[in-house]
């Protein structure tokens, strides 16, 4: 169940700038496609926080485009 605004809290708490592309989130379920865009460290330990915290991270693979 979701029970706190995990994508606020990983740009506040690792200063990543988060775009949300599309959503499907409910009470019990949900996924999101999310544009992550800041320090490649910081992007680093915010998601290994959310696979802390219970979110299973899918990295989308294809082509990096950076700018």
């Amino acid at each position: 169940m979701i029970t706190e605004p995990l994508i606020y809290n990983l740009g506040r708490k690792f200063e990543i700038i988060t775009n949300i592309r599309r959503a499907n989130v409910q009470e019990r379920v949900g996924w999101v496609v999310l544009e992550l865009e800041g320090d490649e460290d910081e992007i680093d330990r915010g998601l290994e926080w959310m696979t802390e915290a219970g979110v299973r991270v899918d990295p989308i693979t294809g082509d990096l485009i950076e700018g």
